[in-house]
């Protein structure tokens, strides 16, 4: 059944609903599917049709036995939920398909580097890590870096291990200067003392000293109030936000895809760059 047909739509107020909207920031589709339910009196059975779905699958994702992680699918739900745009980008999408200029749908079609959005971080943990221990370079922006490489249980905490003969990884690990104004900055935002925040880095920076004894790993100070958080294998990265209220690791993660043509992997690989350029390195 297409997803067009019997769309959902509940009152607008209801998108505004700070409930509704936290759900739809974390990508929490079964907390969605719930208030949806709430606010229009759909079945899971109505919920289904609306969006491409069997009944089951609803109900597993309502009872949290099942995440949703594809864009396509994401998209999908949108569509059949009558999202408006403003719900539409706190899903992390773009706007409806309706006319814009000139009279063109958007179409993800156009835009294929990213290829998987993950409701956390730890979603994409699994493949994260299985991607780096394949990888020849590794690059890592970050604030303090302890959940990805500065602790024993970090995403990334040791060397993947590399076929034999192969070359060993080349790392190269971005945090925030711990006596910028930036860190001063990022600390209120998160509600933590700048002293804590600062001491943050340094046991990372002191971690990954160590590490370097063994690795091929170099790690810069930047200055800048951190935006993105990124996790570059090679040719894929995985990037998410910060913000005012969230921490990187909490925000939605996109699987991003160097394409021959696409702007958002050459992007953020050119925005490295530059804060590298700009940084002082100390390991």
């Amino acid at each position: 059944m297409s997803a067009s047909v019997g769309v959902i739509s509940i009152p607008a107020w209801a998108w505004e609903q700070a409930t509704v909207r936290q759900a739809l920031r974390r990508r929490d589709i079964g907390s969605v599917f719930a208030y949806v339910q709430q606010y229009s009196g759909a079945s899971q059975a109505r919920i289904a049709a609306a969006v491409d779905m069997t009944q089951s699958r609803v109900n597993e994702i309502i009872n949290r036995r099942r995440e949703v992680s594809r864009l396509d699918v994401y998209e999908r739900i949108a569509d059949g939920l009558d999202m408006p745009d403003d719900a539409r980008h706190l899903l992390g999408l773009a706007a409806s398909r309706e006319k814009r200029s000139g009279g063109a749908a958007f179409d993800l079609s156009a835009f294929p580097e990213v290829v998987r959005v993950y409701a956390a971080q730890a979603s994409a943990r699994e493949e994260i890590q299985q991607q780096a221990r394949s990888a020849g370079e590794l690059d890592v922006l970050a604030v303090r870096g302890l959940g990805l490489i500065g602790l024993n249980d970090s995403l990334l905490r040791a060397c993947p291990p590399r076929e034999q003969g192969g070359q060993g990884l080349r790392m190269r690990v971005l945090l925030l200067d711990p006596e910028s104004p930036a860190l001063a900055r990022r600390a209120a935002e998160i509600g933590e003392s700048e002293e804590s925040l600062a001491s943050g880095v340094r046991l990372a920076e002191a971690r990954l000293r160590k590490l370097a004894e063994t690795c091929d790993i170099q790690v810069y100070r930047y200055g800048m109030l951190p935006t993105w958080r990124m996790i570059r294998t090679d040719n894929t990265m995985f990037v998410s936000a910060f913000d005012a209220g969230w921490e990187g690791h909490e925000s939605a993660t996109y699987k991003v895809m160097e394409t021959p043509h696409g702007p958002l992997f050459r992007g953020f690989r050119r925005m490295v760059e530059a804060i590298v350029d700009g940084a002082e390195r100390t390991v």
